[in-house]
């Protein structure tokens, strides 16, 4: 009772995920030089970076990428390097050639990938009938404060749209004729458009706080804002420049369906449920609809939940499948309910208990542990079943059941833990494989070690207690009526199935050389097939969505790839699988994006109300996307 409690509170603790937790020793450090062409970029700060970056302690290999404004450098380090320790070395050598970098430079930004801070959900906010200024400031101020506080959100992005800014558009030939030069507008908007505090007016029973509203709001405050003096004369900034209300970004576009939209990210905590957030998020948007300003719609554009939690049901299905299916064969063969229920009992406490223990180890509810909980099902009911048959015999002999539950259990005690060392031995050393496929097998082999040894405890210990109290002698065999001749007819067959082994046995070892020929064909096949045999590193799956990167040449505009995409779009909508789909234009990754890239979050219909699949889908929309001008 013990071991089920304790598994019971370690299962409804456990989160859930589609694959383990793993942490990779990947640092990025991005850093945008505004305005900068790709070499300059390169010259000036990914060169510089790299030189400082490349002696760390444990790097594996360093990768760096230049585009217009922004230099990006990826490590890797070794697996066995400490990623925090690793980050805060890296930033110690930003921070040591920071100097050496163009004054005009953002701050480098040095991040850790983490697969966690992927967003698992995309949110729409869209209005056929708003400014998109308007849609920012609601999903800024209403919509994204709801969300953060809900428990496992660690934090939510905003894309697809900008917070209102002014935009300021220079002729430089007027500029150049006033003697002027960008950095003059430049120093002049960060001397004059600023709050300054400007302290307190105190009297004899009052005092007043004086506000200095020195910040520019409109267009014409900016445009009579003086850049310079020329000849005693004031040169405004509206002289030879226009000055109109804009976004911050303008070259970032999304649409959800068609319909200009903010998205919202939601990225979850490190160690959070998804299928709980998710859950939680989802009944959000449900309060959050009622309360939206008229003509404004909240959706959801993108959601990895649904596949996970099919797939981790599936696998349960799987494992209780297997469990049903081991009681079965436990009761064919042993002939008796009462004789049944005794080792199929230690199957769902090895199993909870197993729960309990990789809780307490950190783990997660994950594809890999339930394949290791169905791959051990089977195994952890032959140690009860190797006890209960070792005190059956016992009992044959005459023995009373406590007595004969001693003897036997104590007997066959050091073969169950001779057994289960051997099968301890054969799964740890999986959870200590390198690489990548290392660090995810972990948990696996982890998860069958533990399930097996609780099995074996439970084996040595709840086995011989039930056969103390219920285990009585006696077969179904021994009976005179139906299920007596069932039983005899079916032990019958039995025999004879090891009477044919007995002799194929026999024929086996009169054969030598001719089994050894055939065993080694079977190996060299084995090994044939192995290397014909496509690998990957997870198999390819009908996730329900599917995420599209579109790319056209070097030096396109934003108008060319968003004609693109466009027409992309029309193809999604004229497939009849697709649900939905939010679309992203130059996707800001650590700076500003690119133009000539997008990418689209695609939703399916549910499986039982489409004909294709997600890859016949994909490889359709391939052909037609091909056929596109330009692409």
């Amino acid at each position: 009772m013990a071991l089920l409690v304790f598994g019971v509170v370690g299962y409804t603790r456990l989160p859930v995920r589609e694959l383990p937790d793993v942490d990779f020793p990947i640092v990025s450090v991005s850093t945008v030089l505004p305005g900068a062409s790709p070499e300059v970029v390169e010259s000036e700060v990914t060169e510089v970076l790299e030189e400082e970056l490349n002696g760390i302690e444990g790097l594996d290999f360093i990768e760096s990428q230049s585009r217009e404004q922004v230099s990006r450098i990826t490590l890797q380090f070794e697996l066995g390097r400490d990623i925090d320790a690793a980050a805060q070395d890296v930033r110690d050598r930003v921070a040591r050639v920071r100097r050496r970098l163009p004054d005009d430079v953002e701050e480098p930004q040095v991040s850790k990938i983490d697969l966690d801070a992927q967003a698992v959900m995309w949110l729409a906010l869209s209005s056929q009938t708003r400014t998109p200024a308007e849609v920012m400031k609601v999903a800024d101020q209403q919509v994204r404060p709801r969300l953060e506080v809900i428990s496992g959100v660690g934090k939510v992005i905003i894309g697809g749209s900008n917070r209102e800014a002014m935009r300021v558009e220079i002729d430089r030939r007027t500029m150049a004729a006033f003697g002027l030069s960008v950095a003059d507008v430049t120093r002049a908007l960060r001397a004059q458009n600023v709050e300054l505090p400007a302290g307190r007016i105190e009297g004899a029973w009052r005092e007043f706080v004086v506000k200095a509203e020195g910040e520019l709001r409109t267009p014409e405050q900016f445009s009579n804002l003086v850049v310079a003096y020329r000849n005693d004369v004031p040169v405004r900034l509206g002289d030879f420049a226009r000055v109109r209300r804009g976004y911050e970004n303008e070259r970032v576009r999304a649409r959800f369906n068609g319909v200009p939209t903010s998205g919202l990210g939601i990225v979850k905590q490190s160690r959070a449920n998804t299928l709980e957030v998710t859950r939680a998020v989802k009944r959000e948007v449900e309060a959050l609809r009622a309360e939206l300003p008229e003509g404004m719609r909240l959706d959801v554009a993108f959601d990895q939940s649904p596949f996970i939690e099919r797939s981790v049901a599936e696998v349960q299905h799987a494992l209780l499948a297997a469990g049903v299916l081991v009681v079965i064969v436990i009761f064919v063969f042993l002939q008796s309910a009462r004789t049944t229920i005794i080792p199929s009992l230690a199957m769902p406490v090895a199993t909870m208990a197993t729960f309990g223990v990789i809780y307490f180890l950190g783990f997660t509810i994950n594809n890999l542990v339930l394949m290791a909980l169905t791959l051990s099902v089977g195994v952890v009911v032959d140690d009860a079943i190797i006890v209960l048959e070792n005190v059956y015999r016992h009992l044959e002999a005459g023995e009373q059941r406590k007595q004969a539950a001693l003897a036997g259990s104590t007997e066959i005690a050091f073969a169950v833990v001779a057994t289960t060392l051997t099968l301890v031995a054969v799964f740890v050393p999986i959870a200590f494989l390198s690489g990548i496929v290392g660090r995810f097998f972990f948990e696996f082999g982890i998860s069958v070690a533990v399930a097996v040894a609780v099995s074996s405890f439970v084996a040595l210990t709840l086995t011989p207690m039930l056969c103390s109290r219920f285990l009585r002698a006696g077969s179904t065999a021994s009976r005179d009526n139906l299920a007596g001749r069932v039983a005899r007819r079916f032990d019958a067959a039995v025999d004879r199935l090891s009477d044919a082994y007995a002799r194929a046995l026999e024929s086996a070892l009169d054969h030598r050389r001719a089994m050894l020929a055939v065993l080694l064909a079977a190996v060299a096949v084995s090994g044939v097939l192995l290397a014909v045999i496509g690998k990957e590193f997870v198999p390819s799956d009908d996730r329900g969505y599917f995420i599209a990167s579109l790319r056209t040449p070097e030096g396109s505009t934003l108008a060319f790839q968003d004609r693109y995409q466009r027409q992309v779009e029309n193809l999604l909508d004229r497939t009849p699988e697709i649900r939905s789909y939010f679309s992203i234009l130059a996707i800001p990754r650590g700076g500003p994006g690119k133009v000539n890239t997008g990418i689209m979050f695609v939703r399916l219909q549910p499986r039982s109300e489409r004909r294709r699949g997600a890859a016949e889908i994909i490889a359709d929309l391939r052909r037609q996307a091909a056929r596109i001008a330009g692409a």
